[in-house]
């Protein structure tokens, strides 16, 4: 049954000039003021989600991103200062891209996080996918068998220094500790200090591709899953939800359909479909323009790609419009009782899910952002009985 309403914002600033007719996603060039605004948007909308009953607040670690788009470079800090900012809204990590950081740094990091929040920061961990990210801080991405294999053992690394009050590890990428003399005896294994105090550590993950051995890694460490892009009825993503199911009953576990996964939606609240297509149409442009190029969107061809490069081919090219989101299972759009069916024959389906997420686009200002929020809090979730409710405004 779904009782929790998750929020997740990729840290965009406010764009103008959006969607395949708009300025070119490499054209973007922002201030160092102008990018700074982003933390006072994150804040507005953290308040916000805590004030209206959400479970927790996403965001997303991404670095150089003078476009724009995605610009919150340390998750872990600014969960400290939302929390402070909020009563009790989650602040979760979606996600810490492992391969940008040494594990133990990440691991003394969030145990710092959970206990100055007082346990209300998710960890969650992700193997990246801007090769100017990922390769300028020395880890590989284009070489894809080479990321998996670092990003695997980093989370066994973690979750060792979770886990034991003493631990060592010697793998392809790390020997820990290192091995060296120390204040007169032979350095054998260390203590993360501090560790967390809230143990196990709840994990999560988001879910790509869905293969066997990705799946298989995610049961066996009790991650969680986030699939992002819906569920419609059928499809690939049913077969995930079958093979999650099945890699938990390997590991000795019986899941309801759905269970220790959470389902993203883009959502847009309108008083009908037709004009929530007419308004958010240019965002949906907008973000295949940033994400289709980094081979997010698997159906988009290379032409394809090269067109929405073109602000003046791109408007009348065979491109994705919002509404093959929506027929997709994607996209939610529309007045707050379709919505509202749309998620109710989603829990019919999968009777073990109990989360959602919706998020907006990038290019979505703040104004927008806050609007949908606000919409979504107060026309969908009260339909879902035990989903948390507003409470009044902090003085």
């Amino acid at each position: 049954m779904i009782n929790k309403f998750d929020s997740l914002f990729a840290g965009h600033v406010d764009i103008e000039n959006v969607g395949y007719g708009g300025i070119p996603v490499n054209e973007r060039r922002y201030s160092n003021e102008y990018l700074a605004t982003v933390f006072d948007k994150t804040e507005a909308m953290a308040r916000l989600t805590d004030r209206l009953g959400y479970d927790t607040f996403w965001m997303a670690e991404h670095h150089f991103q003078h476009e724009g788009y995605e610009c919150i470079p340390n998750l872990l800090m600014l969960a400290v200062h939302l929390a402070h900012q909020t009563r009790r809204l989650k602040i979760g990590c979606g996600f810490n891209i492992a391969p940008m950081w040494h594990p133990l740094r990440l691991a003394e990091d969030f145990a710092m996080a959970d206990i100055l929040t007082g346990g209300r920061v998710r960890f969650g961990v992700g193997r990246g996918y801007h090769t100017r990210e990922v390769e300028t801080f020395g880890a590989p991405l284009m070489d894809q068998v080479a990321n998996r294999e670092l990003f695997e053992e980093q989370v066994e690394l973690i979750f060792k220094a979770f886990d034991n009050e003493r631990f060592s590890h010697e793998g392809k990428y790390y020997t820990v500790p290192a091995r060296v003399p120390y204040r007169g005896y032979d350095l054998k294994e260390l203590t993360l200090v501090p560790r967390p105090l809230r143990r196990p550590v709840e994990c999560w993950q988001p879910i790509q591709g869905g293969t066997t051995r990705a799946i298989e890694f995610m049961a066996k460490h009790g991650i969680k899953g986030l699939i992002g892009g819906g569920a419609a009825e059928g499809g690939a993503t049913h077969n995930l939800m079958l093979a999650w199911q099945e890699a938990h009953r390997k590991q000795g576990m019986e899941l309801e359909l759905g269970e220790r996964l959470c389902v993203g939606f883009h959502c847009y609240i309108a008083p009908s479909q037709e004009q929530g297509i007419r308004e958010a149409g240019k965002y949906y442009e907008e973000n295949l323009k940033m994400f289709g190029e980094l081979r997010l969107v698997r159906a988009l061809s290379d032409e394809q790609i090269a067109i929405m490069r073109d602000p003046k081919r791109a408007p009348f090219a065979k491109l994705p419009r919002i509404e093959d989101g929506i027929k997709a299972g994607g996209v939610l759009c529309g007045p707050a009782e379709q919505i509202i069916e749309q998620l109710k024959a989603l829990e019919r389906r999968y009777p073990g899910l109990d989360r959602v997420l919706v998020q907006e686009w990038v290019g979505v200002p703040k104004s927008v952002c806050l609007e949908q929020i606000e919409r979504f809090a107060t026309e969908v979730m009260p339909a879902f009985e035990k989903a948390r409710v507003a409470e009044p405004a902090l003085a």
